[in-house]
């Protein structure tokens, strides 16, 4: 009997595991992301204080997911810690109202077959996998307790969250003598393992994209309505739509966060199962330029040119295309009238120029036009009343609402 080559009996090992994966992948059995948002620090708007530190206490977040599965894992963050963050237990379980659980649904999170972790600074931490059956839309609540002082470092504003007095809660069917508050802390994703296709959608941007402005606890930002709308299903496949806006998020420089150019690998093309990217971000990098921000004791940044913008979503394009995901370019939404010298009609200028090039360079694989969606049909320039949540920057319910309605699903073939 003739000995076979070891390095083909390698070889025909790799294939075989190649193609049990292929079957894996055309049979649905894969983990996507159905839920996301981008870690930042805390920065003042107005005269809100920073968060305190959290020390022995539970914290209750609550988010909706956009496609359910049969599995369950969570990511967390301490991507912007300066320190390790120790997670002494958690679960998941499926949102009742206000601080309440589904008890039944109750799960309890574990790493590496361990009840807590440390994690690292800079680094996230995924939960093993649970079986939990959730379906789309469905509200989740993720509880963890914090035995030691946590600097609340890695966070995101304009979320759903309680927090509780001294003790652990994570098992509680509700939280008594909890605080409601708008900071999610240290959570940053959620994987559904499913059978079903998916295409997963990063959406990514600043605060229009994050949902400023918008009704709080009620999710009603844009990819909110999106993926309501898309909840059935588009093309024959399931549509998970994940937030990655940040408020006062920039493409070119640091400030609300680092710049878009910076956190694209961490918060986008890390995504599990993306498919397609839609960027809408620019705004902020117009409308700060030549303006001191209030507090900020930074030099003023010099004003944008559509040349320099450009330049930034073609880096991005670029990335997304080496990923092998299609970007979708999102028009700029209009803004006179916005105070404090953020509005110029020199920078609208700008900011018609690159929708100009969005619309009609080619570059993106897709357009959607959120600036026709929502302007004034009398002036151009300034984002119709129904629309508007009265700041003349942000859209309010109806407005996101219109933004959604406005994409064409035929982008997400």
């Amino acid at each position: 009997m003739k000995m076979i080559n070891s390095s083909r009996v390698l070889l025909l090992w790799l294939f075989m595991a190649m193609s049990m994966n292929g079957i894996a992948a055309e049979n649905g059995k894969h983990w996507v992301a159905t839920w996301g948002e981008s870690p930042f620090g805390f920065l003042a708007f107005g005269n809100v204080p920073a968060p305190a530190p959290l020390v022995d206490q539970t914290l209750r977040q609550k988010l909706r997911i956009s496609v359910g599965g049969e599995q369950v894992r969570i990511r967390f963050s301490n991507e912007l810690g300066t320190a390790p963050l120790v997670i002494g237990s958690a679960t998941v379980a499926i949102a009742d109202k206000e601080s309440a659980i589904m008890p039944a649904s109750l799960r309890t999170l574990t790493f590496s077959g361990q009840k807590g972790i440390m994690i690292p600074a800079g680094a996230p931490a995924l939960s093993d996998p649970v079986d939990l059956k959730v379906g789309d839309l469905a509200e989740l609540a993720i509880s963890i307790y914090l035995p030691q002082s946590s600097k609340p470092e890695s966070m995101h504003m304009g979320r759903t969250a309680y927090v509780t007095t001294a003790g652990d809660f994570t098992q509680a069917a509700k939280l008594e003598a909890a605080t409601l508050g708008t900071n999610h802390f240290f959570l940053s994703g959620v994987y559904v393992n499913t059978t079903d296709k998916v295409s997963v959608v990063a959406t990514f941007g600043d605060s229009i994209t994050d949902g400023t402005a918008s009704t709080p606890h009620a999710y009603a930002s844009w990819p909110d309505d999106l993926a309501a709308r898309f909840s059935k299903g588009i093309n024959g496949r399931k549509l998970a739509v994940i937030n990655e806006g940040i408020a006062g998020n920039q493409v070119l420089l640091d400030g609300a966060g680092v710049s878009a150019l910076a956190r694209f690998d961490r918060d986008v093309l890390s995504t599990p199962g993306l498919t397609h990217i839609v960027v809408l971000e620019g705004i902020n990098d117009i409308g700060t330029g030549g303006r001191a921000m209030p507090g900020s004791t930074a030099p003023v940044q010099a004003e944008r040119t559509p040349a320099e913008l450009i330049n930034g979503y073609r880096q991005l394009i670029a990335r997304a295309h080496a990923n092998g995901i299609r970007i979708i370019g999102a028009t700029l939404t209009p803004f006179a009238g916005t105070l404090g010298g953020y509005y110029t009609p020199a920078k609208d200028e700008v900011r018609v120029a690159i929708n100009k090039w969005i619309r009609e360079g080619g570059e993106f694989d897709g357009v959607i036009d959120f600036d026709a969606a929502v302007r004034d049909e009398t002036n151009s320039r300034e984002m119709k009343k129904d629309y508007n949540s009265g700041d003349k920057l942000h859209p309010g319910d109806a407005g996101y609402r219109k933004m959604a309605e406005s994409v064409d699903p035929a982008l997400f073939r």
